[in-house]
């Protein structure tokens, strides 16, 4: 029995000595961690519980024979963050250099599969190099059942994917289906073709991180919602972001004991909004000041900065928020806004999630730039995600809600549960101004007659109580209760059932 314990624990250590010493010291020489000391960081101490160590790859071809490392570079179990049940995978590129085989892929699938069948969310550490090349076809195989288990879980757990080395070519196509993706600056890269090939092929010179760095999949591409200084502060963050989900589609928002008092009211926010109404104010003060201790985990920062969406807590329970950003555009709708905030609220609505929409939106952003990107479909996104959404929507107008825009950010028209305006909110087709200047042409000329009528048009238009007095508005509430009646609003919303007509599926507008 002795000689057994021996060699079990024998094959232990060879799994959780990786790639070997050496291989180690390259992966800590590049600022990288190892995939068994970033599920440290992730997960509680002591929770983890490994699966599959002693898996091996089973390739006869080109001297593989005579190169097995157990567990065949993935690290692959469940374990628990803050005490909830999580189940994960992480890459080792000491192995390998990471990259995918067929029990590689099947050790992946499987904890997968076991998150679905228990409801818990998966969470993927990306460090490969790519498809095992010496295994051909079977690893395009493997790639292509983490492929359908991505889809079959999407909806059902959540999926978060954090790049903390390469992720190139198919290998890409996995994260991009899950729900969220953090990088790391520096270190982690996604793209479908390396710069080489982009070299050949068109003839452009550009560096890896230049073509898929952190920066620009979380600035200028929109695929990475969070970048990230290091490993630790991925990790840090990533335990953090978990604890605003659900398990699963199964279960309701998380709710913990709040010492912020729900009834806080906040002077400061009657005087947020400027006088002028061409001047901008900065909305994250807003969402800052009504969620739980000002505790807002923002994501995609970086892109389409002209919306905010993002997940806080309000009464002690997750709530995500989308809000238009009149720092950045004047808040106007374009297409990268408009797909960015779309995925949020399908994402909420998968996940039971209440919904705040912060809205001050003088329209869609024009252009032939737009027009030619296809914002009509784009902008569609957004309606068609808004209006199939079933969680409870709580809106407050703050300023500017103007044409199509205003109908898109969760109007009541698009079933808004509640719909509030603050006293400062002009609910009209577009500003007096340009209103005027179209109903009043022939005197375009007479510019004592168009600033008479474009006042007569404020007084009449820019304002909240004509869409109040047709119910579009629930109420007109003054800035520094908002706190208070959004908390009101989604605490009787909790019970709210609503379905949408059977079918199997709708046609969302991509």
């Amino acid at each position: 029995m002795q000689d057994i314990i021996a060699q079990l624990e024998t094959m232990r250590q060879g799994a959780r000595s990786g790639g070997g010493e050496k291989r180690v010291t390259a992966q800590h020489s590049r600022g990288k961690l190892t995939a068994r000391e970033r599920l440290e960081l992730l997960l509680d101490p002591g929770s983890f519980e490994e699966t599959d160590m002693f898996v091996e790859h089973r390739c006869i071809d080109f001297g593989m024979p005579d190169q097995k490392i157990p567990g065949d570079g993935v690290v692959t179990g469940q374990g628990t963050i803050n005490g909830r049940l999580v189940f994960v995978f992480a890459q080792d590129f000491t192995v390998f250099g990471g990259a995918l085989s067929e029990a590689h892929a099947e050790k992946i699938c499987k904890v997968m599969d076991r998150a679905v069948a228990v409801g818990a969310p998966v969470i993927g550490l990306n460090d490969s190099g790519g498809a095992r090349i010496q295994e051909g076809v079977a690893s395009l195989a493997g790639y292509a059942d983490v492929f359908l288990r991505n889809v079959m879980a999407s909806g059902v757990v959540p999926q978060l994917s954090l790049i903390m080395g390469p992720c190139a070519g198919g290998a890409v196509y996995s994260p991009a289906m899950t729900d969220f993706i953090f990088m790391v600056k520096d270190s982690s890269y996604m793209f479908v073709t390396g710069p080489e090939v982009v070299r050949t092929v068109t003839n452009e010179v550009v560096t890896a991180e230049e073509l898929g760095g952190a920066f620009t999949h979380a600035a200028r591409s929109g695929v990475a919602d969070v970048a990230f200084d290091n490993d630790a502060q991925a990790l840090d963050q990533a335990r953090r972001f978990i604890d605003f989900l659900p398990s699963s589609n199964r279960e309701p928002p998380p709710s913990r004991s709040c010492l912020d008092p729900v009834e806080r009211d906040d002077p400061s926010l009657d005087t947020l909004v400027p006088l002028n109404p061409n001047k901008p104010y900065d909305m994250m003060e807003l969402i800052e000041k009504i969620v739980d201790e000002s505790d807002f985990f923002e994501l995609q920062p970086d892109f389409a900065r002209n919306i905010v969406i993002g997940l806080g807590r309000i009464d002690g329970t997750t709530v995500g928020v989308v809000a238009n950003q009149p720092m950045v555009l004047a808040g106007c709708l374009d297409i990268d806004s408009s797909r960015k905030a779309a995925r949020f609220v399908r994402f909420c609505d998968c996940f039971n999630i209440p919904i705040l929409t912060l809205v001050d939106v003088p329209g869609f952003l024009p252009g032939t730039a737009q027009e030619y990107g296809g914002i009509i479909k784009h902008g569609a996104k957004l309606l068609y995600a808004y209006a199939e959404a079933t969680v409870p929507k709580v809106t407050v107008i703050t300023r500017k809600a103007y044409g199509g825009a205003y109908d898109v950010m969760s109007s009541k028209h698009l079933r808004g549960d509640v719909n509030f305006a603050w006293p400062t909110a002009e609910i009209a087709v577009m500003g007096a101004k340009g209103a005027v200047e179209i109903i009043f042409r022939a005197d375009i000329d007479d510019t004592a007659k168009i600033e008479a009528r474009t006042q007569d048009y404020k007084k009449r238009f820019a304002n909240p109580f004509v869409a109040a007095r047709r119910g579009f508005v629930d109420d007109v509430i003054m800035p520094h209760g908002t706190r208070r009646r959004v908390a009101q609003s989604l605490r009787w919303l909790r019970t709210k059932t609503l379905e949408n007509p059977k079918k199997k599926h709708g046609n969302v507008p991509l």
